[in-house]
């Protein structure tokens, strides 16, 4: 198949665009869609999103957009070389080669690592220099297939070059350094910044060995490279795996983009940083690098990042045990919470409850779908299992917050504390506090230098059971009592809050739900609607219906005023459009964002007021939500459906007013892409 990775049909040369690198991404997935590959509007989603979040711009004049998504059904590479450079956000300006790198969702190892090759050789001048004087289609495509797949590849004389390529032996008593690089997509970054890491070392006479934690897989350092290693260059934008085999080494760490430009300086802070006794140590605990830093975050935002991590890995058991609780109302009736428990010890498939007797001597009312024994009985089913998911939310929460922290060696502290949260009734506010606790005290045990005997007991053995015994502890004797103090006033000041207050909360959550879009304040109220679902009162389900409610506005917002004035959206934004319907409907505030990016002091604004005034009427009707996601569809499992489905409408219809107004009264011309 690595023939038809590209072809000439792929390849534009001589094109004109007008507009700024995102009419560059559309025009290269028009590109690539033409050829059958690729949904567009997927793929341009998809790279728009991964040009947020990195600018894809290279030294040299090149940009490499790229993504991988199951809006691609067969890899492929585009080329585009423009007349008129357009900036991508390289430091030494606009670029005019442009690659596009498409990868399917599920991406076999083996196209993986022919982009992986493809990556490594565009920090090679003599290669770049070449796709620029290329004149045909054709010759470009002979240009990158001899790169990512050479015609004498796997014979023992293309075995020898590779060989001859590969980093030199140190010509003097240079210390052995590795490096691990690794971007979010693990396509081209990564690859990208081994290839400038190896390129400095071998003009230096360094050995280095690099760890790509990429999508072509990893291969891993030997204990042996490890054992002579004096320092490692960590160069990435996510958290790497295995960070606990370099603990107490010299570190050097930076954004993945840094090594493009200042490999050769890299270098040299690693080897000075190996003869340095006081240069910073690796630890176990995952640190986040934010991307073009050359340094760690501080704690403040660290700490920030560890409570987007635990509410990350929460969330799933959010929306596994409430969506298995909503099954079971479904099923069995909101009355089937008395019985429950009663009917899954004492009955089974084949002795199904008599439920006369079991409602009768629980004091509740049969609400058991169409009255049926089966499915009450499979109503309590899913209602326990999901009650024993829900039971672990704190637990989760608090407990990921401080693998955030600490990495590995907080899990088990964490998740510790938060169960210990909910044993004294401090709820999730306990959780926070414990999490946050457990991973500082873990990550400073993680700093400390033990003996060598001793040193690999600490992860799984000292550093678990002395922050368990600490943070348990802490929480046991001081601070248990006022945070649980601190959690019944919250809730009783919510289950207290009706007429204007429930407005006005309904309000607050809305404007939150809205700001960032699944950003750290959509996040925070979500995570507030979510943890009050396991205390099961009205008031908990008013505050989840208003969030849910609230947060399908962005998305159903841009779809109705894209469908209303579909001139002042470009072909791009019309197909989002489309797609943001089901989005929205499901729950899913996300599918607002490519607009909110294109345009963020129209479109936010007007999202913020749509979702406050859907909050509010949510609030005001009492709609409550037993489940924590699904939208409309767990109808079911929402109390004023009608009431919910008329929140959602006005704040849709409000919001997509305002913003259609706004962009109309600033109308600006639609991008044209010619290709």
């Amino acid at each position: 198949m690595s023939e038809h990775l590209m072809t000439p049909d792929l390849v534009r040369i001589g094109v004109t665009i007008s507009g700024d690198k995102y009419a560059v991404i559309d025009a290269m997935a028009d590109v690539i869609a033409r050829t059958g590959r690729a949904d567009k509007a997927g793929l341009v989603d998809a790279m728009t999103q991964r040009e947020h979040a990195f600018a894809t711009g290279m030294p040299g004049g090149i940009a490499i957009p790229h993504c991988r998504t199951s809006a691609v059904r067969e890899p492929a590479l585009g080329f585009l070389k423009l007349d008129t450079p357009i900036d991508f956000g390289a430091k030494d300006g606009p670029a005019d080669i442009v690659i596009g790198i498409a990868a399917p969702e599920e991406s076999g190892s083996a196209h993986m690592k022919l982009l992986a090759k493809l990556s490594r050789a565009l920090v090679r001048p003599g290669f770049v220099d070449s796709l620029r004087s290329a004149a045909t289609p054709q010759e470009v495509v002979d240009i990158v297939m001899g790169v990512v797949e050479p015609p004498n590849a796997g014979t023992p004389k293309a075995a020898a070059k590779e060989q001859s390529d590969s980093p030199e032996a140190p010509t003097s008593d240079t210390a052995v350094l590795l490096a691990i690089t690794s971007c979010p997509t693990g396509i081209a970054h990564t690859y990208m910044a081994a290839e400038a890491l190896e390129n400095a070392a071998k003009e230096k006479g360094v050995e280095l060995h690099v760890e790509t934690q990429g999508s072509g897989g990893i291969e891993p350092f030997t204990p042996a490279q490890i054992a002579r290693a004096g320092a490692i260059i960590i160069a990435a934008d996510v958290g790497i795996q295995g960070r606990e085999r370099f603990t107490g080494m010299p570190v050097i760490e930076s954004g993945v983009k840094r090594p493009m430009s200042e490999a050769a300086a890299m270098i040299d802070e690693a080897i000075a940083a190996a003869k340095n006794p006081h240069a910073k140590r690796a630890a176990a605990a995952a640190e986040q690098v934010p991307p073009e830093s050359g340094h760690t975050v501080g704690w403040g935002k660290r700490i920030q990042q560890a409570l987007m991590t635990g509410v990350s890995y929460m969330i799933p058991f959010v929306a596994a045990g409430g969506l298995l609780i909503a099954l079971g109302f479904l099923f069995g009736g909101y009355t089937i919470t008395s019985v429950a428990a009663d009917m899954v010890q004492k009955n089974a498939l084949w002795n199904l409850p008599d439920l006369q007797a079991v409602f009768a001597n629980a004091g509740v009312e049969n609400h058991a779908l169409f009255g049926s024994p089966l499915a009450a009985y499979l109503g309590a089913v899913f209602y326990m299992i999901g009650s024993a998911g829900m039971g672990f939310l704190v637990a989760a929460l608090s407990g990921y917050i401080a693998f955030g922290i600490a990495g590995r060696p907080g899990i088990a502290p964490g998740f510790i504390g938060g169960a210990i949260a909910v044993t004294v009734g401090a709820g999730f506010i306990g959780g926070l506090v414990t999490g946050i606790l457990a991973g500082i005290v873990a990550y400073w045990f993680t700093t400390l230098k033990p003996p060598r005997w001793l040193a690999g007991l600490m992860p799984v053995v000292i550093i678990p059971l002395l922050t368990t015994a600490l943070v348990g502890g802490a929480m046991l004797l001081v601070l248990g009592r006022p945070l649980k103090a601190l959690m019944d006033g919250l809730q009783n000041g919510l289950g207290g809050m009706t007429g204007s207050s429930a407005v006005i909360l309904g309000i607050i959550l809305g404007l939150m739900m809205c700001f960032d879009l699944g950003g750290p304040v959509n996040k925070a109220a979500y995570l507030f609607a979510t943890a009050g679902l396991a205390a099961q009162t009205q008031a908990s389900w008013e505050i989840m219906a208003a969030v849910m409610a609230a947060g399908m506005v962005p998305p159903l917002a841009m779809a109705l005023s894209t469908a209303m004035r579909p001139k002042l959206y470009t072909q791009q934004e019309r197909e989002n459009g489309t797609a943001a319907w089901l989005l929205g409907l499901s729950f899913i505030s996300e599918g607002a964002i490519p607009f909110a990016a294109a345009d963020p002091f129209r479109v936010i604004p007007s999202m913020m007021v749509g979702g406050a005034v859907t909050g509010a009427l949510s609030m005001a009707l009492k709609v409550g939500s037993h489940a924590p996601h699904g939208g409309i569809f767990v109808f079911f499992a929402i109390d004023n459906f009608l009431g919910f489905l008329i929140a959602i409408a006005v704040g849709m219809v409000v919001a997509g007013f305002i913003v259609t107004a706004l962009k109309q009264m600033t109308q600006k011309k639609t991008k044209e892409v010619a290709v």
